[in-house]
């Protein structure tokens, strides 16, 4: 029988090593009907993925998860609903930044506490768009004054480079985590920032680590697709495919993680994601899942362990990648390049 696996992230707070995303049910994968939607929530929770990954900017996320937490605590009770952990995030709009003042951030966090039907938020990842605009530091020690005011328990960053994240750390901002992304694919936040990380005893929450569903069964000797793209995401993890080194390496990979598989009665995204788990400095993986279908193949993440010999077959294809060269999130921060150019800004101004 599978056994989850936890992790705590500070004393007293534990999270399930793969916490459910929350993107996918912003409607931009395909329809959501809030009620069921709720139900699947709730099974996930039931079988042992006790932590959600959601944000401000994910439109109407976190009034489905606040609806969730709302029939889960009406049917188990209030003490059972304190295993369920929470993560949002407070992510200011691009063209808010220049103007940015702690009522702006308090607003910010007291519509997650609305939406949320919360007391308190569980975990909330702050995230700054463009490092030419100041004010990411004074912003961050605002959001440290609400945690000391009680809205908050636990503070993370997402998206953060390794320098502005050691400016954090040294401004006295009590980073917990940073949510990054980082797979197979991208290594990125190995560059310097797992380092940076350990050091101050901070974990690193991993999205991404399917790109999109690029790792997976689904994709292994197929020929190269091209744009347009089914959503987003598969456009986003296409280019990072392609700064990987091309579709033929991306082919390459993919079968070593299909023979893994084979000696584990196992598939190609546990593997990835399980790969990722085994990393220095991560705490969890974070998996989009648009309904219940996908919670058997989540699950199994916990089932599975490499050996030594896997990592090194793993090892042997990835010594081959090219890229993406840089820290963490810093080609998607170029707006005018390749993967900026397709992210959105100003998404909780759309929202509201």
């Amino acid at each position: 029988m599978t056994k989850t696996e936890f992790f705590d992230l500070r004393p007293g707070y534990q999270i399930s090593r793969v916490i459910r995303g929350g993107w996918q049910l912003a409607g931009g994968h395909g329809a959501v009907e809030p009620r069921e939607a709720a139900a699947d929530l709730a099974l996930f929770c039931d079988a042992g993925i006790t932590t959600f990954d959601c944000a401000d900017i994910y439109t109407g996320v976190e009034e489905l998860i606040g609806e969730f937490r709302s029939q889960y605590r009406d049917k188990h009770g209030a003490e059972a609903l304190k295993r369920v952990k929470i993560h949002t995030k407070c992510v200011p709009d691009l063209e808010l930044l220049p103007k940015i003042s702690k009522a702006h951030v308090q607003t910010i966090i007291d519509q997650s506490l609305r939406r949320l039907r919360m007391e308190r938020l569980d975990l909330v990842q702050f995230h700054w768009w463009d490092y030419a605009v100041p004010g990411y530091i004074e912003t961050a020690l605002w959001l440290k004054e609400l945690q000391r005011d009680g809205k908050i328990d636990l503070l993370g960053g997402t998206n953060f480079d390794t320098p502005r994240s050691a400016e954090l750390i040294a401004a006295g901002f009590p980073l917990a985590s940073m949510q990054v992304q980082y797979s197979l694919l991208d290594a990125r936040a190995e560059n310097s920032l797992v380092a940076l990380c350990k050091k101050h005893d901070v974990y690193l929450l991993c999205y991404g680590s399917v790109a999109g569903g690029f790792l997976s069964d689904q994709w292994l000797g197929k020929p190269e697709p091209t744009p347009p793209f089914e959503n987003r995401s598969l456009t986003k993890y296409k280019l990072i495919i392609d700064d990987f080194g091309g579709w033929a390496l991306f082919q390459e990979l993919l079968a070593t993680l299909r023979r893994i598989a084979d000696a584990h009665a196992s598939d190609i995204a546990t593997v990835a994601s399980r790969a990722m788990l085994e990393r220095p400095q991560v705490g969890a993986v974070i998996v989009g899942a648009r309904n219940r279908h996908h919670l058997a193949a989540n699950r199994a993440i916990f089932d599975l362990k490499l050996s030594p010999q896997d990592h090194a077959a793993i090892a042997g294809v990835l010594a081959r990648r090219q890229g993406p060269d840089g820290d963490t999130f810093t080609l998607e921060r170029d707006r005018h390049g390749r993967h900026g150019s397709i992210m959105k800004y100003n998404l909780n101004r759309e929202a509201s």
